[in-house]
């Protein structure tokens, strides 16, 4: 099902791929592949790419979603020599590679782009049976991007951090599975406090770990009196 904010289409492909598509024809995708959720998927009409951290770096399905003079957006800690599912660096893939920190902002022809850290709080609830992160801070991001004048935001594999509250967004699209990320109660309450446009929640139900209870999410989020939809 393909949901329409304002002039923008957004589908989620599964585990945290989403495809936005603005009234002018750019194409984004985000964090494409892994888990086989682009198994079947080979649209190759991707402008920008954007990565967020080394769980959802794939080199395949990043082939699969990029056209041929894509921009590739990385994360600036992902080392494919550290991933043992992968062997080829971003800078090795056929199309612009950019690296980027979790605290930018700039311009990339008609879009603008943001980063935001994104990482499990030391001693918090996700973290292994150590107490150590799961997401160490400095290793991922989340990004914003806008598109013909809607801005999504996607905020990684993270816990709930200040800094999302002094966002400005129209399409939330956060992570509801828990057990390496917020869960769908984090996500609500911060929705509630965020006041975007529309909720879609994603990064739920891949396999076991993740699996939460998306109908309760929305009434949770429905209750705040924020707009909120399913894509499924």
């Amino acid at each position: 099902m393909t949901v329409r904010y304002g002039a923008v289409d957004i589908d989620w492909l599964g585990y945290a791929t989403v495809r936005l598509e603005g009234e002018l024809g750019t194409v984004v995708y985000i964090d494409p592949g892994r888990y086989g959720v682009l198994e079947d998927y080979d649209a190759r009409d991707g402008d920008l790419i954007l990565v967020s951290h080394d769980d959802h770096y794939d080199p395949e399905g990043i082939r699969r979603v990029a056209r041929d003079d894509a921009i590739v957006v990385v994360h600036e800690a992902i080392d494919a020599d550290e991933i043992d599912r992968v062997d080829e660096r971003p800078e090795e893939l056929p199309y612009e590679v950019e690296r980027v920190r979790g605290d930018e902002s700039f311009v990339l022809g008609p879009l603008d782009l943001y980063t935001t850290q994104a990482y499990n709080e030391p001693g918090g609830p996700y973290t292994d049976d150590e107490g150590e992160p799961y997401h160490r801070e400095g290793e991922g991001c989340g990004f914003g991007v806008t598109i013909d004048g809607v801005t999504a935001f996607w905020p990684g594999d993270t816990d709930v951090l200040p800094v999302h509250e002094e966002l400005a967004v129209d399409v939330f699209l956060p992570p509801i599975g828990g057990s390496f990320t917020m869960d769908r109660r984090d996500a609500a309450e911060l929705a509630g406090r965020m006041r975007p446009g529309l909720v879609l929640p994603i990064h739920y139900n891949t396999f076991e770990a993740l699996e939460t209870d998306p109908e309760a999410f929305v009434v949770d989020v429905a209750r705040r009196q924020v707009p909120v939809v399913l894509d499924e």
